[in-house]
């Protein structure tokens, strides 16, 4: 499914661990709080960024610790509390990027607004492929 997406190179997280390749990055951005900062050090190269979505206090010690100190550096995103005006330029930017083709989005599952419980549950499984998608119904 990634490499229909775009992707070029792909690494199930499931069979292979990334951080015992051998092969370093630039970046790696763990968006759902799988890996660590801590484990994730060896596979970034010199001046790499490990982003994370997930805020621990583990992580915000890592972020102060390497602001100062090492050449890789632990970093969370908040993008949400940037100012509304950045936000909207980001939302027109992806709108382009929709309307262009060069964004698919993958729904993996739907469900109606009186299953949220189980879609909830779905999710919290770690085994979605793309987006949940809960259904509105209007008034």
């Amino acid at each position: 499914m990634v490499k229909s997406l775009g992707a070029d190179y792909v690494i199930d997280y499931t069979k292979e661990d990334f951080t015992k390749s051998g092969l370093t990055y630039d970046i790696i951005f763990d968006t759902v709080g799988k890996s660590s900062f801590s484990r994730c050090k060896k596979a970034l190269k010199t001046r790499g960024i490990y982003l994370t979505t997930t805020p621990s206090l583990s992580i915000q010690l890592q972020m102060l610790w390497t602001s100062k100190i090492g050449s890789k550096k632990a970093k969370i995103p908040f993008t949400g509390l940037r100012p509304s005006s950045e936000k909207v330029k980001d939302l027109l930017f992806l709108k382009e990027l929709i309307e262009a083709g060069k964004i698919k989005s993958v729904i993996d599952k739907r469900y109606e607004m009186e299953q949220i419980a189980e879609a909830h549950r779905y999710v919290e499984t770690g085994h979605k492929k793309g987006n949940v998608a809960i259904t509105l119904h209007p008034l």
